[in-house]
């Protein structure tokens, strides 16, 4: 019963270290172990005796009188069942209400949300919304079998651990959907470098620079650069006399894509283009790949799949 009133608390302190700026915790978030610390002090009583005084207690629940207002010290065993999912139920509460607003402060802040916040804010809510289940469930249950005195439906007792089980079971198979959270990590990024990268965004990303690297973007375009082998940023950065980093940050914001992606669906692009004038009809798939500028034939095969959803040959025989 005690770890039961533990639940609650690392639940909030998992959300607050995912999304605050500050990840210490102080002295007086320890107040929030205080009901499991009583927990602990109201059970010792029960806790403390016998394992044969134990049994002979649970046989006569269980199999005499069916009643669970067992007395433990102060609390009744019946109202520790009414208070642990109550206790569970205002975590999720607090918990969702300080993700949110930890949501809103860092974005009044930024400007913008860090890129990993999609897969931690799903996957906080699919977290508080198991728990919020297992809490209304396990208060339900004990309405109708403690006030009600019936079991109704889904309430029967022999549905219970099937229920409360089958979701801490389905909370640990759902992890594997979110191979960032599990491999990766639950948290933003450094406060300061996220400063630093709104003020970076905050003034590279003017009309004026932007419509200026849309222009020259054009016309080096014309030459077809991006199938030159070893092409890249750098070479890219150089010929249009930029920094790598606006130029980076013109791929990312402005058209929502890096450059890798970019120099990818070029070269995909251009790969279709001589397919269509029948240019490709005397060369092997490593042919194209290296005309257009990839360095392998199974990378060529892959971001052509990727794109196009077959593979070049298929492509070849499909627009044949």
């Amino acid at each position: 019963m005690p770890l039961s009133f533990v639940i609650g608390p690392l639940l909030f302190f998992y959300v607050k270290y995912a999304v605050a700026e500050n990840k210490t915790i102080k002295p007086l978030e320890y107040l929030h172990f205080i009901p499991a610390v009583i927990v602990v002090f109201i059970s010792l009583p029960y806790t403390t005796l016998p394992f044969s005084e134990k049994v002979k207690i649970a046989h006569h629940i269980q199999a005499v009188t069916q009643d669970y207002d067992f007395k433990i010290s102060i609390f009744s065993l019946k109202q520790m069942m009414f208070i642990r999912p109550m206790h569970l139920f205002l975590y999720c509460i607090l918990s969702l209400m300080y993700f949110k607003k930890a949501t809103k402060k860092r974005l009044e802040s930024f400007g913008a949300l860090p890129s990993n916040h999609w897969i931690i804010e799903r996957w906080i809510y699919l977290l508080i919304g198991l728990q919020l289940f297992i809490s209304t469930y396990c208060f339900l249950d004990s309405y109708t079998g403690f006030i009600l005195k019936n079991d109704l439906g889904i309430f029967k007792y022999k549905n219970y651990f099937r229920a409360v089980g089958s979701t801490f079971f389905m909370q640990n198979i759902l992890l594997f959907l979110f191979p960032k959270i599990l491999f990766d990590s639950i948290s933003y990024p450094d406060v300061s470098l996220a400063k630093n990268r709104a003020a970076q965004i905050k003034k590279e990303k003017s009309p004026e620079i932007n419509q200026t690297i849309a222009a020259q973007l054009e016309n080096y375009m014309v030459t077809s650069p991006y199938t030159m082998p070893g092409f890249n940023l750098s070479k890219m950065a150089v010929d249009l006399q930029l920094s790598e980093r606006v130029l980076s940050n013109y791929f990312n914001t402005e058209l929502a894509i890096s450059f890798s992606e970019w120099k990818n669906n070029q070269r995909i692009d251009y790969a279709c283009k001589m397919i269509a004038e029948g240019k490709a009809e005397k060369l092997t798939v490593e042919g194209i790949s290296q005309n257009v500028g990839f360095s392998s034939r199974s990378k060529f095969i892959d971001a052509f799949k990727e794109r196009k959803g077959v593979v070049p040959s298929t492509y070849i025989k499909q627009f044949s």
